[in-house]
């Protein structure tokens, strides 16, 4: 995915990196073949770890909540109904499979 966000980024443009669990148990992880669009397009790439800044999330939430509400952001679930779907759940998300949050919905209450 990667590649094309590379291949249509903006002049100066920013990419932000956090997660890529469907990286974490490759044997060989998947490389990056066009990362001269970095030089080209004058992009900056920077990783960082959510946890950095878990103190801004009542701000976060402060900020982000009325615009759930408003329907101005959408955000995305993928749901697996039942516990007896939780190895499948595990199984798309370590595999790049699911889109958005995964989860699974044990009960409905």
């Amino acid at each position: 995915m990667l590649d094309a966000v590379l291949a249509n980024m903006r002049v100066n443009g920013h990419i932000a990196g956090c997660g890529m669990i469907s990286q974490y148990n490759l044997e060989k992880p998947v490389g990056v073949f066009n990362l001269m669009n970095i030089i080209k397009k004058q992009s900056k790439m920077q990783g960082f770890i959510a946890g950095s800044y878990y103190h801004l999330y009542p701000k976060l939430l402060e900020m982000i909540l009325p615009h759930i509400k408003e329907k101005k952001v959408v955000y995305v679930e993928d749901i697996f109904e039942g516990l007896e779907s939780a190895p499948l759940a595990l199984i798309g998300l370590f595999s790049g499979r699911n889109v958005g949050k995964q989860v699974v919905l044990i009960a409905k209450e």
